[in-house]
């Protein structure tokens, strides 16, 4: 294997046009490796030292350089924590959520049904959708005039996307709708590879159906439910279209809008690049929480 690997064969046309081994290999990595650098590596690395100056993309003014004052500054900012505070809760609600529907829809799928096939391609089409026009969608069914939520619930003219209390779980509600789908294909993987002689057995000694989802099911599905909710909180951190478009309310003012506002309506470009780096810093750490319990669950 490691002779084929290192050495073209002879009667190849890259031998006949006079092609080495070398070259070959130049010819797939060396364009990789341009586009990861112009188009990932560089951006960070100058969005990071944008951070340290008082850069605003609005005007000629050359960049100064302030060290750590744009973290100082939004550490100590009230506002910023307050939508941490905001983004905290709306992920809280909105991965779990999709965990729990999700996994309700696979349990249900889990089993030999009339068109399975047919109805799972139907529950997933909403991840398929542009979140623009979900959010778009979505403010249709919340309206309270002519929305048909309000009128199945007989809400009468009941603003959910205008009312401070609710509008952050309108939005969460949406986003369930949406991304339930991806938990619950993950979740069907994972069940599909549970052995079947474990509930036999389960079935043999008389064990309860509760008994048999906590004993077997959810811990040996546990693994990739854990992969779903680190994908999905990952992304619920950076929500942004349908969030932007569905409620204006400060109690729904993510920290993706909030920076969003900062870069491109107020043109704080140093500050905003600071924040976009706090929330990497932190979405980092929460990430790496998860996967330290997902090799536990492994372990076991």
């Amino acid at each position: 294997m490691a002779d084929v690997m290192t050495r073209l064969e002879p009667d190849t046309r890259a031998v006949a046009r006079g092609l080495s081994d070398m070259t070959i290999r130049n010819l797939f990595i060396i364009p990789t490796i341009a586009f990861l650098i112009i188009f990932n590596v560089f951006p960070l690395l100058y969005s990071l030292w944008q951070s340290f100056t008082d850069f605003r993309a609005s005007t000629t003014a050359p960049a100064n350089w302030i060290g750590l004052a744009n973290y100082r500054d939004l550490l100590g900012d009230e506002f910023i924590w307050r939508n941490f505070t905001i983004t905290a809760k709306y992920v809280l609600i909105s991965v779990s959520g999709q965990v729990v529907v999700g996994f309700g829809l696979a349990m249900l799928l889990n089993r030999a049904i009339p068109m399975k096939g047919l109805i799972t391609t139907l529950l997933l089409l909403p991840m398929m959708l542009s979140m623009a026009v979900v959010g778009l969608f979505w403010k249709l069914l919340y309206d309270p005039s002519f929305g048909i939520i309000n009128y199945f619930l007989g809400l009468g003219k009941f603003e959910w996307l205008a009312d401070p209390q609710v509008a952050l779980f309108a939005v969460a509600i949406v986003d369930i709708w949406m991304w339930s789908p991806f938990v619950m294909l993950l979740s069907l993987a994972g069940l599909s590879a549970v052995p079947k002689h474990l509930y036999e057995a389960a079935e043999i000694d008389r064990a309860s159906s509760l008994y048999t989802f906590f004993r077997i099911t959810l811990p040996l599905v546990a693994p990739i439910l854990m992969i779903a909710i680190i994908f999905r909180t990952m992304e619920a951190f950076k929500t942004f279209d349908h969030a932007y478009i569905l409620s204006s309310q400060p109690t729904t003012e993510l920290i993706a809008i909030r920076l969003y506002k900062m870069a491109f309506l107020e043109w704080q470009t140093g500050m905003s690049s600071a924040f976009a780096y706090i929330v990497l810093i932190m979405v980092v750490a929460i990430t790496n929480i998860y996967v330290k319990y997902l090799n536990r669950a492994k372990a076991r």
